[in-house]
Formats: C-alpha cells, structure tokens, sequence
C-alpha cells in the first residue's frame, strides 16, 4: 500500500510541477511585454495565468481517474498518501503551494470538500522553512563604497532592461530628492546605511516596479520605484512610493495581480511583510499571483480567528441586494456573499450568469477600481456563530445551498471579499469635504472601469464601497459587461404633454439601451452629491463621452492608470 500511495502523492506532484512550470514561463515572459509596450498582450497574458491552477488541477484529476480508478475514499491509503506526499516535498522550494494543490485534487476527488479532516494539510507543514536558512532573493548595496548617486543608479539598471532609460542621471537626482525629503529614517552617514533590493521586478499592466528597504539607525525605510515605458523614448522613474500605506495601496485587494519571477514565494512574502506589516499573508500571496494559496491562507486565518473570537455573523449594513445575501463576523474584515435562490422579477439571470460575472471579474484588469473575491465550495461553519437573524434570512433566501451537519452548518458556495463601508452610508455620515472626496472617487471609479472595458451596469451609490484608506471601490457585479455590448444613447427630449407626464417611456429602449443622464436621476438624487459630482465628473452625464470610451476600448488604447497618488508623480513634483 505503501507504495501505490507514493505513487499517487508522486502523481499530484508532477501536476504540481507543471503548473509552477507553466506560472514561471508566463511570469517570466513580462518583462519582454513590459520593454515592448505590449499591453493587450499584458492583458491577455494575465488572464491566461489566472486560469492555470483549475487547468492543472483537472489535468491531474484526470491522470489519476484514469491510472487508477480511485472512486471511493480508502481511510488508510489515503492517510499514507499525504504521508508520502509530505515526505517528498522536504527539498521542495514551493511546499506550501504543492501542498495546496494537494488539498484541490483531494478535495475534487472525493465528496467531502470542507477543510476539517486528516486526509488533506489542514494546516501548512511548511513552516519548516522558517528554520531553515533562507534563499538568497536580495542585493544588498553598500552607498559608503560608490556614494549614493551610483549605488542608486546601479539598483535600477540591475534588470538588464533591454530599453534605454530617457535621462537616467535625472532620475537618480530625482530619487535623492525624494529620500531626502520624505525618506527622514534615511538621513545618515553612508557608511551605517544599506540598501536591500529584490532581485524580481514587480510587472503588472504598464508598469514595472522595484522593490527594497533602506535599512539606517533610525530603522527600516520600505520604497516601491516605479517604471514606466515611453513606446518611443524609453524607461523613466514614474513614481516613489517610501510609506508601507502608499505600498498597501499598491499591493490593494482590488489590483490585478502582479507577474514577479520569483522562485521561492515564502522567503518573498516573508520579505514583503516586513515592508508592508498591514497587508496579511493572504493578500500577498493573491498579489504575486499565487491566488489559490491566498485563499488557503485566508481560510486558515479565518478558522484561527473563529477559535479566537466569540462574537456572531450577521447580515451585512446597507440596503439588501436583489441577487446576493452579504452577511459578516464584526471582528474580522470581510463579508461573506451567496447567491439567493430566487431574484427580484427585474434581475433577468440565472446563478450560472452570476457565477460568469464573478468569473470575469476574477481574469479582467481591475484597476485598483473592483474588489478581488475569493471563492469558495462547501465551507463549514459552526451553527451557534450565527445569529438568529441571519440564519432565518439565509434558510428564506438560500435554503438550496445550506445544509446542517451536526452542530455545522456548510454552505455549497459563496464569496469571500474585504468588507467596506456602503458610499450610500459613507456619504450619509460625512461631511462636506468627505462628501467632495468621495464623489470625486466615485465618478473616478467609474471612468476607470469603463477605460478598461467593463461597464458596471448597476451604477448606484449602495453597490460602491470605501476603504479604509478612502477610495471608492465597486462590487456589485451582476450587471457588469463589456462596453461593446452596450449602446449608449441620448434620452430623446419629451415634446408633448403626453410625453412629459407618460409613466413609462414613451420611446423605444432596447436590450442594452444605456442613457447616462439618468445616472443623475436614479444615482444621484439627492442634492449635496449631486453638486459635488458634478465639480468633476459632468461629462459621464453625457452620451458622447460613453461613445468616445467605446472607440478608444475598440481601438485598443489603453488608458494609465496609476496606484498611487498623482501628487507622488515626478511628472508633477518637479518644479
């Protein structure tokens, strides 16, 4: 038995092996796309890659129903499997992610997918790396030896870009200029400072970015350099970024995720978290691209905080949605979403269309503009967490995805996403200048999206959410599409009284018809946001604006989009 167990564990494992075989070739393939301009490539690219796991996954499946038949769950080979499995992954430079990959087909395999049994790695043996002397992912640069100009300068030529940098001696001066002025733990002699860089550059969309710390007396600096590519010029410095909350913003949950080449991931997120100590293992995992290990890490999380908490789930604030049910635990910061069995008579889909909208939101470029969200399949949750209110509401809405074992209550499927605080009740406690602030983000969001190809549908303010660091952000995705399946239209002026006074339009509206100054009508109703949305954000008032986004989709432009503030910009700190 010993041996077909190995056999088996050896089997998962070269599945494995060729999906990080796959990952790494893409990955690698970035900077080539980065120094080319290559953005629908870039794009293509990135979607392409979030599909590999489920890829991988069902290929494996596929080998071992195939070669060996194994349609029932045998206790005792199967706890020999995972023996022999952990066995050969002692060398492994990824084992947690193999071990994930683990829990995938064994999960697929067998009827009982919650996370709650000794057959799969509930918990991560892979901590074993933490003793273990780590792998070599950073230069360290000595300024005392070549001064700071020409250590700096030798950090972002590091990559060999096969680009030339436009004026590379002003952007060194730049970055100087930068440290000095924001950078106070930096202010020291050069022969008690360093500077630790990755040796992987950080590609996601058109830009690049370097990451490292600058270590002095005063203690650790993290900064982010940010690349960007002139098609008919070359490189140049972007951007700065020398605070881990400009950094978290950049590492944000409603990013794509970045291609960084990187073969050993725990030593790089080890590395990441001291430089931004906000942002938890799960995040950076999703955030180097790694988002299933993301979601196991966040569900181990999860279970670790339930045993260490005793407050209840309960519905979620805000308005109740027409297709999802939102519920949340108040200690923890995320909300919990499924999908009701039954929609209001005006959502015209089915949970299968709700499902692709997810879907599409998971391989689309977000922009910093829409939640990412993790999915789940039965997932168990202890009954007496619950409150009474929200276990009525799910049994009346979603009682065909729920079921109780015992003193669990496991749910078939659901999301999993960062909560934030409703616009509609951000907006309804703020003051003048947050009101101000907020619509600004809000048409922002909207603008964003639509340059990148997804018009949201649904635009009210109740299905856009703050974060904690105050940017709008969407996630009602049930009426998302693409800005070519849509026609924008200018609503046709009522002439006659029979017209003006009509209950119902009057003219024809076609499935897909959109007429945004309406957006004013049903989104903004209320006079104080109105106002301040239309400070900076008239023209999504009007048709011609959606159109002339439609063309530049059509025509492939890809707009810039930046993850940090516009302030941080070179462009805009020179004086």
């Amino acid at each position: 038995m010993k041996k077909f167990a190995h056999t088996i564990a050896s089997t998962i494992l070269e599945g494995f092996n060729h999906h990080i075989e796959l990952f790494s070739e893409i990955t690698q393939s970035a900077k080539q796309r980065f120094e080319q301009c290559q953005w629908a490539e870039v794009q293509e690219a990135a979607k392409q890659r979030t599909d590999f796991y489920e890829l991988r996954v069902s290929e494996t499946l596929k080998t071992l129903n195939k070669n060996y038949q194994l349609t029932t769950l045998d206790d005792k080979l199967w706890l020999n499997v995972k023996l022999a499995y952990m066995g050969i992954l002692t060398s492994h430079k990824q084992p947690e992610l193999a071990e994930t990959f683990y829990n995938s087909v064994f999960c697929n395999l067998f009827s009982q997918k919650y996370y709650h049994n000794d057959y799969i790695f509930v918990e991560s043996t892979a901590n074993r790396l933490d003793g273990s002397p780590a792998p070599i992912i950073y230069t360290r640069y000595h300024p005392a030896e070549k001064g700071v100009f020409q250590t700096i300068k030798e950090m972002i030529t590091a990559p060999n870009f096969n680009v030339p940098y436009v004026d590379i001696e002003n952007d060194v001066n730049q970055l100087i200029q930068v440290f000095r002025r924001n950078a106070k733990k930096t202010m020291f002699q050069f022969e008690t400072m360093q500077f630790d860089i990755l040796n992987f550059v950080f590609y996601r969309n058109k830009g690049a970015y370097i990451i490292g710390r600058v270590i002095s007396p005063a203690g650790v600096t993290p900064f982010i350099f940010s690349l960007l590519n002139d098609n008919e010029k070359g490189l140049y410095i972007d951007a700065v970024l020398t605070d881990d909350e400009n950094m978290a913003v950049v590492f944000g949950f409603a990013r794509a995720y970045f291609f960084v080449n990187c073969q050993h991931p725990h030593a790089l997120i080890n590395f990441l978290k001291t430089l931004i100590p906000h942002k938890t293992r799960a995040d950076l995992y999703s955030a180097i691209g790694f988002h299933k290990q993301g979601k196991t890490q966040f569900y181990r999380d999860f279970l670790d905080h339930l045993s260490k908490s005793n407050d209840k789930l309960v519905l979620a604030a805000g308005i109740k949605g027409m297709v999802m049910s939102v519920f949340t635990l108040p200690s923890y910061p995320y909300v919990f979403k499924i999908i009701k069995d039954k929609f209001s008579p005006s959502k015209n889909m089915t949970k299968q269309d709700v499902k692709d909208k997810y879907l599409l939101v998971k391989r689309h470029d977000r922009v910093g503009r829409m939640a990412d969200t993790m999915e789940y399949s039965e997932v168990a949750f202890p009954i007496k967490r619950f409150s009474k209110e929200l276990l009525e509401e799910l049994n009346k809405v979603a009682s065909s995805i729920i079921r109780y074992e015992g003193d669990m209550i496991i749910i078939q499927h659901l999301y999993i996403e960062r909560r934030m605080i409703p616009l509609n009740i951000y907006l309804s406690e703020a003051n003048e200048e947050e009101i101000n602030e907020a619509m600004y983000g809000y048409g922002q969001a909207i603008k964003q999206l639509i340059a990148a190809n997804i018009f949201p549908g649904d635009m009210l303010l109740k299905n856009f959410g703050v974060t904690r660091h105050g940017r709008v952000i969407f996630y009602d995705y049930d009426e998302i599409t693409y800005m070519d399946e849509v026609n924008f239209r200018v609503k046709p002026e009522a002439i006659t009284e029979e017209q003006i006074y009509a209950a119902e339009p009057w003219y024809a509206v076609a499935p897909g018809d959109m007429f945004p100054e309406e957006l004013a009508t049903f989104a903004l109703a209320n006079t104080k946001y109105r106002n301040a949305f239309l400070l900076h954000h008239a023209d999504l008032l009007e048709a011609s604006f959606w159109q002339n986004c439609q063309k530049n989709v059509a025509a492939g432009k890809f707009e810039d989009v930046f993850p940090y503030p516009e302030e941080l910009r070179f462009s805009n700190t020179q004086s």
